[in-house]
Parts: structure tokens; C-alpha cells; sequence
């Protein structure tokens, strides 16, 4: 059976007879999902445990799959041994042999039985590239079932229609859901080698085994995304409980394609119960917020699950946006559809993409989601960060947790029927009370643009009921929370905030999702989610408390603060929990997080303390920073005793803001060194039949490229190597040959970093290679990078001055190159052609930024009788501007027959 190795146990000196079972570990091994991820080595675990380690065995045979450790593959291992005790360790080790002997592992998850207690224990890989072939992987979590282990075994029935193409290698998964949980992805390979599934009209049988899922609600299937796969004419599912004989059906009968009119590989089907109805599927409409940041945008795919009270969607990459262009650009909104099962209601998404490096990643505001197109209302999840590798989050994924649901437009209504001075009325949801406990006092602190009003509130039960006018408090902006004000014997929940006002029809739903413990004094805040306008993030602040270090500056009491902003406050925070003291030691640096609605610029912290041994604490200084967004820090000053000499219980004290400290947005720097090799993708549509004779110059703070080839223009990756020329601020577009008879429509232009993986990109919209009619000769595009603004394109006037000497004009064509401090403009012909006698010819040119301008190189091709040429001067500034302007004397023949014979010119 392909095992090499069994393990015994060795009897102790004192011989007991307490033998240690013999176990059978069952080892889950997930091959990552990214491209080369597979391996042909052979692969070797050892389990390391309490009592012992298993030895090093090979993983030999996968129980569910024919060939081992495939991209984006689990396969399953037996391996037994004596009891190992809790597992704490694998040793994970190939030997390199075979042809791609490189490995992508993403973690490895074991699961056992011993006595009446089931183990399920996971070990995450964290990728590190040092070349290394062994791994000692760590337990980051332990799940323990009792009683008995509660598996299920499915028989799986797939039948496929009669007009399905004839199959192809391609993975086809699937996963069920049930009211306990969800399986793992389950594989649906045959079992017998050489046997050939999914053919048209086949009905095809699979074992999977399964967890105990409790009631099952409903699938979804899943092909992979390969090249040629012309889809899957999927009719129908049925699954069979083989202990309990329960038998399930699922109507299908649809295509799993990218061809079809779906356009998708990841379908949902409600299971088919004559007892219960049947869970609607529903289209949801899931919209991508993209921030109005410089390099907001990405090239990557972006991918999302949905999270809801009944279960979720899986991940699904966004291919398809209902809006028109390129997907995910700044300042855009992407419309996507998302078929699922029923979530009910929406809690979370999990939001990324797979762009790799500074700059591949996207400035994301909010995600907004739909149960279908036709719905007027949606679910909020704001973000207001970045998914990149070296900037906001430092990371490429998210999870990011609803605020509520507001109406997709603002009701239409006559203006005669709008009440402004109506009702509104609030709907407070959250866990049941029991009779003997006392109601809970909340206070409830509505926020308006103008002042604010408190309602006090009495929890008795589940749902709760208030109306008020909130008159003179204007637009509301936000909700806050405060209390509870009373004793608390149990944790109580507020689920949901509903608002509504009779006279303006405005409504909104405000998703709290909180707990108010016993002995805590809890303020949480939401902001108002009013449709056509983007709701105000919630933002963490870490207060940095500075304790000075001075004698007896130390002090122990009660304490709170509350930040004061352009916006508004954050209301009484208090620092140590009900019934218990803080204590600022001498010298300490204490540092809190709280979490509300965005204050704006922040201008003053009030700091309240009272101490019960009448101690003076010496405070020198507060610093906050958004969490993050680290890159500002606000100092409030105080330098001096709180609570000295005071007679009231508490005293507070203002303290203003001091400075605000800004450091760069690129916090984190690069890992490796970048050696200028760039991929390169330039895309045009249409891609003109006969693609000219185009060069691509690349230019960075400390030089410039050579001009090179650009490969194609479909948007297929060339290499650029650029050498050591610092950060690159443009790149030029040059063409060699005749003026082309119309401009080549540019649709993208994307670098990306071969060693650093910073990727950089190109605003490209509305833009034309060597202008709409072609007659030019250079196309600049500056670079877009997120921690600085990009190069303005400046619009320069350049005046030619011939001279008065007898013969001066010309009728060759004459080129100029003009150099600054941040390059040159790549040689340019003069479109006016005239340069007679004593004239003076007008010419434009646009460039990225030049800055200061320093040096001028004119030159003329030397064709035709009388290419002669005597050049005055030549003047150049920025169109529209009267002031900055430079000139260039010349008073020189350009004349291969005249002087020193030559026909081009530096000037400075």
C-alpha cells in the first residue's frame, strides 16, 4: 500500500501496561493558488506533538486526487503513529527532484480522534524566499468536538446535458452548505485512473466525506478558469447521506462558462425540498468604490466574498463591470454581478486582488452592494484605505464590516408633500432581556450639522421605539451610543438603528453590532448613510498619553478624554473601566485606540481626572495618529500638573493643538534592490494593422533610458531595461519614420519592477499617440505613483527667430530638443515649416514638466537647395503665461556649406 514506515511503542522501565493507542492523523495539504504553485518532488512530514514526533514519513498516495500537490490543490494523507499528545509542530521537507521542484504551500490542516474528542489542528505557512526546501510549521489554532466525531459521507450524482462539449482538464469543485456549517472544497475527480467524467448525457457518482453540516440549504459548483475550456452544460445535482439515506436534490440546468451570456464559472443552487420553500437565488450588484488618489487604480484582479447571516458567496473574482472602460481606475464605480443563494442579511465582505508590489494595489472607498439591480436599497462597507503592499494596510485583502444600508437615490417627492419639520422615527433593535433584569439606560446622541440633541433611552426588550422631531440640529451626520448609565448584569447587543422620517421619505439603516458589557462605560458611533453621498469613514485614533518624568509626576484615579475636531468630538472616553482605577507611571508613554466617525482636522483634547488619593499627574504631552493612516501625528502640548491644588472631584483640562508632524505616505521600504528590468505592457485599440516604427525612451531623477523597441502593442509583456536612473517620472513614445495619417487610441500603459515588484502606472485616458491626427512625432506620459503627485503636462510656446542676413530662411525640416531639470523632451519636429527671412515662426509642444529649463539642441535634416539656415534666437515658455521665459541666442548658420559646416546647434 505504498507505507514505509509503522510505529510502536517502546515500554518504560517500570513497564506499565497503560499502552498508548495507535492513531490514524488525517493530513490535509493545500497547495497555494498562485501561478507555478505545483510540485513533482516528493514530499516528506514529520508530526511533532506532547509526547513525540511520528518520524519522517513521505506523503506518499493522496486519498482524493490521482496526482499530488497540483495548483490550488488539497490532498489528503493517512499517516499513522503512536499518540503524539497535542500537536504542536510539523516538519514539512521535498527532496527537489523532478522537473518543477519548487513548491507554493499555503498550509496544512490535521485532524484525529482520540478517545471521545476529535482534533482539528491548523498550521499556516508563511512564505519566505531564502531558497530553503524544509519548513517547521507552528499550530496557530486547535478545534475540539466531543462526544464523537460527527462525519458525514455523501454519495454525489452530477448529470451533465446532452449539448455540454465534450470535457477537458479543468477542475470542477464543489461545496455544501448547511444551518451547522460548510464543507471543505471538495474535489470531484474520478476514482478509478483513465476514467473520463462530465462527458454529454453521463450522469457521474462520487464519494465525499464531510463534516456534520446539520441541515443542508444549498451548493455551489466551481470550474477553474483555464485556457480553452469552453464551458460545462451542467443539468442537475444529487446528493445521498449514505449513513441516513437523506437524498437531496438541486435543479441546475445551466452552462458554467465565460462564453455564455453569465459569464461565469461559480453557480448556486438551493437545495429542492417539497417540505420547506425553496431560498431564492438572487443577482446581487456588487459595486467597487475606487478613491480619487493618485495611482487609485489597478491593473490586478480584484476578487470578493460576501458574508451574510446565511452563510456566503465563496470568492469571486470581478471580471465583468456594468460600466463602461477600465475596470477599477481612480475615482471610478464598478458594477459587477454576483449570483447567490439568499445571504439574508448582508454583515461583511472580504475584499482583495492579487497585484504583487508598491503601487500594483488600489485606493479602495467603500464597497456598496445590491441584493439585485431593481433594489432600492444597499449595504455600505466603507474602507478609505489602500490594498497595497507598501502603503495603508500593508496588505492586498481586507475584511471589511457593514455600517448599514441606506436607499440607493433620495426620494422623489412634490415639494408640497416634504415636511421637513416631520418625525422621524427610530426603530432600536437588539438581544432579548429577561424578565428579571432591569432595563438598560442608553443614551442616544444624534449629531446635525448645526448643534446636537440627546435622547435618553430605556432597553426593556427586543425592540424599542422612539420619535422625535431633532429639531434645529440640521443634517444629521452621525449616531452616537453612550452608556449603559445603569447597572448591567448581563452583556446586552444592539443590532440595528432604523431611521425614517415621515416628512422627507429619508431613510436609513445604521448597523451598530455591539456589545455594552457589565462595569463598562461603551461609546460606539456610526455615521448617517444618506443615498448620493458618501458616508463619512469611522476612524481608529491612537492617543499617545506622555506621563512626564519628573518627581511624584506619576498618579492613579479615574480618567477620560474626548477629541475635539473640525467636525465634530468624539464624545467622553473613559480611559479606566466602571468600579476601577488607571495609573500614569512616571516617565510612561500609555496609548489607547478609540474609534469614530471621522473629527476632521483635529484641534483641541479635553482630558478630565480625578484621583481618590488627591495624587498630581504631571502630563507633558498627547499625540494621536489614525491607526492607519500613520503618516501624521497632532501634538497637544500640556507641560504642566492636573489636579493640583484642585478642590473639585474631577478637573479637565483643554489642551490645543500644538503641531501636526507629517511623515512620507511609503512607510515601508522595499525588500530586495531594483536592477531597472521593467515588463512592459502597452495596449492600444484598435492595434493599427501596420504598427509603425515606434521607441520607447524611459526617464527617472537620475537619467534616462536608451530608446528601445516597443514589441507589440496588444498588450502583451516586453521587457524594458532601463539601468540605474533613480525613480522614473515619464515615459516618452518615439516615433522613427513618416507622420503617421491618423494618432493610435492608447488604452493602457502598465511598468512593473521584475526585483521590487513596484508597479507603476500611466494616466491614458482621452490620450492619443502622436495626437489625434498623427502629425506628431513624441507622446509623454508621466508616471503615477500613490505617496506623490505625478508631472503636470505643461503646453510650451516656442517662438523661432530667423535672421536678417541675405539668404537666412529655410525650407528643411527643423527638429529641437529642449533639456531641464527633470530631462528633455525627446527630439521634436517644428511643425511650422516657414522659417523665412526675418520671420518669426510659432510653434507648440507638449511635454511632461521640464522645470527649469536649461539648454536647447535645434537641428535641421540638410535636404534640398538652400537647406542653409541662420537661427537668431529661439524664445520657449508655458502657453498662457506671460512671465517665466527663456531665450536661447543662436546668431549662427545652421549651413553644411558655411562657417564650421555644421547643421545643428546646443544653445543655452
Amino acid at each position: 500500500d505504498g507505507k514505509t514506515f509503522e510505529s510502536c511503542v517502546n515500554y518504560k522501565d517500570n513497564l506499565k501496561l497503560f499502552l498508548l493507542l495507535v492513531l490514524a492523523y488525517e493530513v490535509h495539504v493545500y497547495t497555494g493558488a498562485k501561478p507555478g504553485a505545483e510540485t513533482d518532488s516528493n514530499v516528506y512530514i514529520n508530526l511533532i506533538g506532547t509526547r513525540g514526533d511520528a518520524g519522517r514519513r513521505k506523503l506518499h498516495r493522496s486519498r482524493n486526487n490521482n496526482i499530488k500537490f497540483r495548483h490550488g490543490q488539497m490532498d489528503i494523507f493517512c499517516i499513522k503513529a503512536v499518540s503524539l499528545g497535542d500537536l504542536e509542530k510539523v516538519l514539512i521537507s521535498h527532496d527537489g527532484a523532478g522537473p518543477g521542484n519548487g513548491w507554493f504551500l499555503d498550509k496544512i490542516v490535521i485532524k484525529h480522534k482520540e478517545g471521545e474528542e476529535a482534533q482539528e489542528v491548523v498550521f499556516p505557512y508563511e512564505y519566505q524566499d531564502d531558497g530553503e526546501t524544509e519548513r517547521e510549521l507552528t499550530a496557530s489554532s486547535k478545534y475540539f468536538l466531543f462526544l464523537f466525531f460527527l462525519a458525514q459521507q455523501w454519495r454525489v450524482q452530477v448529470k451533465t446535458d446532452g449539448d455540454s462539449p465534450e470535457p477537458q482538464e479543468c477542475r470542477r469543485t464543489l461545496v455544501i452548505y448547511g444551518s451547522k456549517g460548510k464543507s471543505d472544497e471538495l474535489l470531484l475527480s474520478p476514482q478509478n485512473p483513465g476514467y473520463v467524467c462530465f462527458l454529454p448525457r453521463a450522469t457521474d457518482e462520487f464519494i465525499v466525506e464531510t463534516g456534520d453540516l446539520g441541515d443542508v440549504y444549498k451548493i455551489r459548483v466551481c470550474c477553474d478558469d483555464v485556457p480553452g475550456f469552453e464551458g460545462w452544460h451542467l443539468k442537475s445535482f444529487h446528493l445521498e447521506e449514505i449513513h441516513t439515506k437523506r437524498e437531496l436534490n438541486f435543479d441546475c440546468n445551466c452552462w458554467l462558462s465565460l462564453n455564455r451570456e453569465d459569464k461565469e464559472l461559480v453557480k448556486e443552487f438551493p437545495v429542492v425540498n417539497e417540505d420547506q420553500k425553496t431560498l431564492p437565488v438572487y443577482k446581487y450588484v456588487v459595486s467597487v468604490h475606487i478613491g480619487d488618489r493618485w495611482g487609485a487604480e489597478t491593473f490586478a484582479n480584484v476578487y470578493i466574498t460576501l458574508y451574510g447571516k446565511r452563510g456566503d458567496t465563496g470568492v469571486r473574482k470581478l471580471h465583468t463591470s456594468l460600466a463602461k472602460g477600465r475596470k477599477f481606475q481612480r475615482n471610478k464605480v464598478d458594477s459587477f454581478m454576483v449570483e447567490a443563494v439568499s445571504l439574508s442579511h448582508l454583515q461583511k465582505v472580504v475584499i482583495g486582488h492579487d497585484g504583487e508590489g508598491y503601487g500594483a494595489g488600489m485606493y479602495l472607498r467603500m464597497v456598496t452592494v445590491k441584493q439585485s439591480q431593481d433594489s432600492d436599497k444597499e449595504w455600505v462597507f466603507p474602507l478609505w484605505n489602500w490594498l497595497d503592499t507598501h502603503l495603508g494596510l500593508y496588505d492586498t485583502v481586507c475584511e471589511i464590516a457593514t455600517v448599514g444600508r441606506r436607499l440607493t437615490s433620495s426620494p422623489k417627492l412634490p415639494e408640497i408633500n416634504r415636511k421637513p419639520s416631520g418625525l422621524w422615527i427610530m426603530d432600536i433593535t437588539g438581544s432579548d432581556l429577561s424578565d428579571e433584569e432591569d432595563p438598560i439606560c442608553l443614551s442616544f446622541i444624534f449629531y446635525g450639522n448645526l448643534s446636537h440633541k440627546k435622547l435618553p433611552l430605556l432597553v426593556t426588550g427586543k425592540a424599542i421605539q422612539i420619535k422625535d422631531e431633532l429639531a434645529d440640529i440640521g443634517s444629521i451626520y452621525k449616531v452616537q451610543v453612550t452608556g449603559p448609565h445603569s447597572e448591567l448584569k448581563q452583556p446586552w447587543h444592539l443590532d440595528l438603528l432604523h431611521m425614517k422620517h415621515t416628512g422627507t421619505k429619508e431613510e436609513m439603516y445604521l448597523a451598530f453590532d455591539c456589545w455594552f458589557n457589565p462595569n463598562e462605560d461603551k461609546c460606539v458611533e456610526l455615521p448617517a448613510l444618506y443615498a448620493d453621498q458618501e458616508p463619512l469613514p469611522v476612524v481608529e485614533y491612537a492617543i499617545h498619553l506622555h506621563t512626564g518624568d519628573l518627581k511624584k509626576a506619576d498618579a492613579t484615579g479615574e480618567a477620560y478624554l474626548c477629541i475635539q475636531g473640525q467636525r465634530s468630538d468624539s464624545g467622553k472616553r473613559w480611559l479606566n473601566s466602571r468600579n476601577s482605577l488607571i495609573t500614569f507611571a512616571r516617565g510612561q508613554v500609555d496609548v489607547f485606540k478609540i474609534k469614530a466617525v471621522y473629527l476632521g482636522k483635529l484641534n483641541q483634547v479635553l482630558v478630565g481626572f480625578k484621583s481618590l488619593k488627591k495624587d498630581e499627574w504631571f502630563l507633558e504631552k498627547i499625540v494621536i495618529q489614525e491607526v492607519l493612516y500613520p503618516f501624521s501625528a497632532h501634538v497637544f502640548i500640556h507641560n504642566d500638573w492636573i489636579n493640583k491644588r484642585s478642590r473639585t472631584d474631577f478637573v479637565e483640562v483643554a489642551i490645543p493643538l500644538k503641531e501636526t508632524s507629517v511623515t512620507s505616505l511609503l512607510t515601508k521600504n522595499f525588500d530586495t534592490k531594483s536592477r531597472g528590468r521593467w515588463q512592459t505592457w502597452v495596449h492600444c485599440i484598435p492595434v493599427p494593422k501596420d504598427v509603425p516604427d515606434i521607441k520607447v525612451v524611459v526617464f527617472g531623477r537620475k537619467g534616462k533610458s536608451p530608446a528601445q523597441e516597443v514589441r507589440n502593442l496588444n498588450d502583451n509583456p516586453f521587457l524594458l531595461t532601463v539601468g540605474d536612473i533613480g525613480d522614473i517620472t515619464k515615459v516618452s513614445f518615439v516615433l522613427f519614420g513618416p507622420c503617421l495619417g491618423r494618432g493610435i487610441k492608447l488604452h493602457k500603459l502598465q511598468l512593473k519592477d521584475l526585483d521590487t515588484k513596484q508597479e507603476l502606472g500611466f494616466h491614458t485616458e482621452a490620450q492619443c499617440l502622436f495626437g489625434e491626427d498623427g502629425s506628431e512625432t513624441v507622446t509623454e506620459l508621466a508616471a503615477v505613483r500613490p505617496d506623490k503627485p505625478p508631472l503636470k503636462e505643461v503646453l510650451y510656446s516656442i517662438s523661432v527667430h530667423t535672421g536678417t542676413l541675405p539668404a537666412s530662411g529655410t525650407d528643411a525640416d527643423v527638429f529641437i530638443t529642449v533639456f531641464g531639470e527633470q530631462g528633455d523632451s525627446c527630439k521634436r519636429r517644428l511643425r511650422h515649416s516657414n522659417f523665412e527671412k526675418g520671420q518669426v515662426c510659432i510653434s507648440e509642444m507638449r511635454a511632461v514638466d521640464l522645470g527649469q529649463l536649461s539648454k536647447v539642441l535645434v537641428e535641421h535634416h540638410n535636404v534640398g537647395y538652400g537647406a542653409g539656415w541662420y537661427l537668431d534666437q529661439i524664445v520657449i515658455h508655458e502657453s498662457g503665461k506671460t512671465d517665466g521665459q527663456y531665450t536661447f541666442l543662436c546668431q549662427q548658420w545652421l549651413d553644411s556649406g558655411v562657417g564650421d559646416a555644421q547643421t545643428e546647434r546646443m544653445l543655452k
